[in-house]
C-alpha cells in the first residue's frame, strides 16, 4: 500500500505573480494623470487676463485725434484703472480736464495740459 501511485495529483507549479508590477503601473499612471489634471487647471486660472491689462491697452491705443470719443474713453478706462490715492486723484484731475470736451458738438483739439496729464496718469498706472 505504501507504493500505491496516484496520478491524479500533480505537483506544484509555479505561479508568475505580475501583482507587484500592476500596482507600480497604476501608482505612475494616476500620478501622471493628477499632475497633468493639475497643470492644466493651473494654466486655466495662469491664463485668464487682467482686465486691467486690457483696459491699459485699450487707452494707451486711443486716438488722441477723436477728441469727443476718447474724452468718453479715457473717462471710462481711467476710473475703472484707478486703484491706489495717488491714481485715483490723477484720474480726476484729468476727468475734470476732460469735461469740456464731452458734451458739445464739435470740440477742439487736446490742449498741452490734458495730453500732459495723460501722459502722467499713464505712467503712475501698474499694471
Amino acid at each position: 500500500m505504501n507504493e500505491l501511485k496516484i496520478n491524479d495529483i500533480k505537483d506544484l507549479v509555479s505561479i508568475p505573480d505580475i501583482s507587484l508590477y500592476l500596482l507600480i503601473l497604476i501608482i505612475v499612471l494616476g500620478t501622471v494623470i493628477i499632475g497633468f489634471v493639475g497643470y492644466l487647471i493651473y494654466r486655466f486660472f495662469k491664463n485668464k487676463k487682467n482686465p486691467r491689462k486690457k483696459y491699459y491697452e485699450i487707452i494707451k491705443n486711443l486716438d488722441l485725434n477723436d477728441t469727443k470719443n476718447t474724452a468718453y474713453q479715457i473717462t471710462l478706462y481711467a476710473r475703472k484703472l484707478a486703484k491706489d490715492e495717488r491714481e485715483i486723484k490723477i484720474s480726476e484731475e484729468l476727468i475734470a480736464l476732460l469735461e469740456e470736451y464731452k458734451y458739445k458738438k464739435d470740440v477742439k483739439k487736446f490742449e498741452n495740459d490734458i495730453l500732459q496729464k495723460y501722459e502722467l496718469f499713464m505712467e503712475t498706472i501698474d499694471v
